[in-house]
């Protein structure tokens, strides 16, 4: 049975759950360990599906500073993946971390194997995130740039040249300054290069590394000395600038982590408040904030109201006020008065942790065109070269070029092999663009989400707490002459459930004595159900009541009027017919109006799916602009819907908060939730989580999606641009090493400025 979302059916959960769609939305095993699964949510990053199906497992997180290529990562796979005990690996090529997962201790193992590459590497806490950069030696680089200028210069001002040089008796002692030169440049700036290049060619694979050391390594033998060692040079330089580019998109996210306090105030036992380290507070502590000071820990208002600046959280420009019962964020400023408020997580799990780990964990997951750009590299690069050693052998047989003529330009191939600024292209525009995204409030869990973004043309939505705020209130309550039952008998019920409709009906009654409920059952889309006073009562929509088999006749007129005034009616039943007739009336958010006239603006189609009346579901789309209307909708209609509207061909996004929307949610192309007041689950699985609920949010997240596309479309085609121009002037003998490395220096440097402009979107 294949899976809905990869069209794969090894390891996937569907097959080993009898349904076509996985139960949480992902995929699992081989498919997802080569990252081509295409799930949803936070569980469709290749890292977190890894954690999930290697749970109990040891997960072993080294940072390797020189792990930044495909081809290093098809190098380590190639030594750790035959290593006994290691189940799976995950690799962070912008965060340079490596993680091993393994079912017996196997640490010395790998450590070997990675010595054997050439790749050191320090070993990060499961608690540490890894370094954001690393100590760049520009003394010792700045040196040998001089040394090789000199190089340069000296041969300049050789007598000699050209092939009688090489006869004449002193040309050997004239040369001498220059290799010395050349050689001492290539020593202080290649020595690394050399070591990683063979560790590599013996191993049998083709990294960067080892091209330069096969393209320098030539130009000594040809007498090529200066441009040897400038080639090196600028080969280290350009390893250097690069790493600090890629550096200053991931410091974006990192810097995050500052903006949580290390201390805050806590309540002790003999009322005493003191200072304390957050990583020693316990969840349920209470904690004091004062006027301009950063809340440290999420937590819930229990004393005092103030407003606070919450927009690192959820990107809201303005201060939100806060009162007692009222959510606050860590990371988030206290405004104008003192807040105390207990703790809901610990340090590693407040809302701005879980981004921070959230976003680093996408990065292991590649966006398609990344992807293809990693596989491109990894063909392009042995092409190129078995293209240059063509060249090199069988030009002067075939063209009558002079040997050589034909080593170097073979020498100068090798060098434009170098596919550094193509594949740095791409995943700087994808970390660029996540960091945009979370400075908006946009938790984008995966580079493949941001990248298909730009195709959403569909958006679904769900009606309450989505579209509207979720906080209706009870506007009428009939009683039918055959029965006495109270609201508080109902408001019983509801306290039960965490459903809008349900908690409005609770609100109304939260001053009352509850009463006693035994055997309370959750009956997904049509209401809820328990024991009071011995007796089974159920608090559900008109569904329900035909189901159990009631008349429902008695209620139809009611029902209708009430329903027509854009109101959503509940039933109070028992085995013995219909009770009462609730009402409940939620108000539309600001913001949705809003959203979906920009959504239109996009060219995407918008359609409300909710399990409310048809009466109540066409006023609401009436007022907001929505395209189609779907009512009276059970969780498994939803998920046909979006099935429908994915088999027609259209990418299809969901939106939604509860777990109803959660299989809608995994079936769409892009699944949103709303993470302020969402479920866990919609929460675990969607793709995209909207800090402050704001639907405006996902205009933004299309836009920024787009922007980032035509970056990477640039880039591309710059960086493949100038490679195509330099094996034209290659082949026209006019290239030498150092103009292509020169080049390629430049390339890299122009596309990661280019896409360093995501970070300003």
């Amino acid at each position: 049975m294949n899976c809905v979302r990869c069209s794969e059916d090894e390891d996937c959960l569907s097959k080993e759950r009898g349904s076509q769609l996985c139960c949480d939305g992902s995929c699992r095993g081989a498919f997802a360990a080569k990252n081509d699964c295409c799930s949803p949510g936070a569980n469709s990053t290749l890292a977190q599906d890894v954690k999930e199906k290697n749970a109990g497992r040891e997960a072993l997180r080294l940072h390797i500073p020189a792990m930044d290529c495909p081809l290093e990562e098809g190098s380590i796979r190639h030594e750790l993946e035959k290593i006994p005990g290691v189940t799976a690996l995950g690799f962070d090529l912008q965060g340079h971390v490596l993680t091993v997962w393994q079912d017996k201790p196997c640490e010395k193992a790998v450590a070997q194997g990675l010595q054997s590459l050439g790749m050191e590497f320090t070993k990060i806490d499961q608690a540490m995130s890894a370094p954001v950069s690393q100590r760049i030696a520009w003394p010792r680089l700045g040196a040998a740039f001089a040394l090789a200028a000199l190089a340069e210069i000296l041969e300049l001002l050789m007598p000699w040249s050209g092939e009688s040089a090489v006869q004449n008796a002193s040309f050997w002692a004239d040369m001498a300054p220059v290799f010395v030169t050349a050689l001492a440049a290539i020593v202080l700036s290649g020595l690394s290069t050399y070591k990683k290049g063979w560790l590599a060619l013996r191993s049998g694979a083709l990294n960067m590394n080892a091209l330069m050391s096969v393209a320098v390594t030539g130009a000594l033998c040809l007498g090529q000395y200066p441009e040897a060692a400038m080639v090196m040079v600028l080969f280290n330089i350009s390893e250097a600038l690069e790493s600090m580019a890629v550096n200053r998109s991931r410091k974006a996210i990192k810097n995050l982590l500052a903006l949580a306090p290390e201390n805050a105030v806590v309540a002790q036992s003999d009322g005493s408040w003191v200072k304390t380290d957050i990583h020693q507070i316990p969840v349920g502590s209470r904690v004091r904030v004062e006027p301009g000071e950063r809340i440290a820990l999420d937590g819930r208002v229990q004393a005092g109201r103030s407003a606070v600046n919450q927009a690192s959280i959820t990107g809201e420009s303005l201060p939100v006020e806060k009162v007692i019962g009222d959510t606050v964020f860590a990371g988030s400023i206290n405004t104008y008065g003192s807040l105390e408020f207990v703790t809901t997580a610990s340090a590693t799990e407040t809302s701005l942790a879980r981004i921070i780990h959230a976003v680093e964990v996408a990065q292991e997951s590649r966006a398609p065109v990344q992807r293809l750009i990693d596989v491109f590299a990894r063909y392009y690069t042995p092409a190129i070269f078995a293209l240059a050693i063509l060249v090199a052998l069988v030009a002067p047989l075939a063209l009558g070029w002079a040997w050589k003529q034909s080593l170097y330009t073979g020498l100068v191939l090798l060098v434009i092999a170098c596919p550094c600024a193509l594949v740095i292209s791409v995943p700087v525009c994808i970390v660029g663009g996540m960091a945009a995204a979370t400075r908006h409030g946009i938790l984008i869990k995966g580079g493949r989400f941001l990248e298909l973004g730009r195709k959403l043309d569909c958006l679904a939505m769900d009606k309450t707490g989505t579209i509207t705020s979720g906080k209706p209130r009870l506007t009428d309550f009939l009683h039918l002459a055959s029965f006495e039952p109270t609201a508080v008998l109902a408001g019983s019920l509801a306290a039960r459930s965490n459903h809008p409709v349900s908690r409005a009906i609770a609100e109304h009654t939260k001053d009352s004595e509850i009463l006693a409920v035994q055997d309370f059952t959750a009956l997904p889309g049509r209401g809820i159900s328990g024991l009071v006073h011995a007796e089974r009562w159920y608090l559900g929509n008109h569904s329900l009541a035909v189901d159990l088999g009631l008349d429902t006749t008695v209620v139809d007129e009611a029902q209708h009027r009430l329903e027509s005034e854009g109101k959503t009616v509940a039933l109070l039943m028992s085995s013995k017919g219909i009770a009462a007739i609730l009402a409940v009336a939620d108000t539309v958010r600001q913001s949705s109006r809003e959203a979906v006239r920009q959504l239109h603006e996009l060219g995407v189609t918008t359609l409300m799916l909710t399990g409310d009346n048809v009466h109540t579901a066409t006023a609401i789309a009436k007022d907001v602009g929505i395209n189609e209307t779907r009512s009276s909708l059970m969780p498994e209609e939803k998920l046909r819907l979006v099935e429908e509207l994915a088999a027609k061909g259209h990418v299809v996004g969901m939106v939604g908060d509860g777990i109803n929307d959660a299989p809608a949610l995994a079936r769409a192309s892009l699944g949103f939730a709303l993470a302020a007041t969402g479920t866990d689950t919609a929460i675990e699985t969607a793709d995209v989580a909207l800090m402050d609920d704001d639907l405006r949010k996902i205009p933004v997240f299309i836009r920024l999606s787009r922007s980032i596309w035509a970056i990477v479309l640039q880039n591309i085609a710059l960086a493949l641009g100038v490679k195509a121009v330099f094996l034209c002037l290659t082949f026209a003998g006019q290239a030498t090493m150092w103009m292509a490395v020169f080049a390629d220096v430049g390339t890299t440097m122009l596309v990661v400025a280019n896409a360093l402009r995501a970070l300003r979107q």
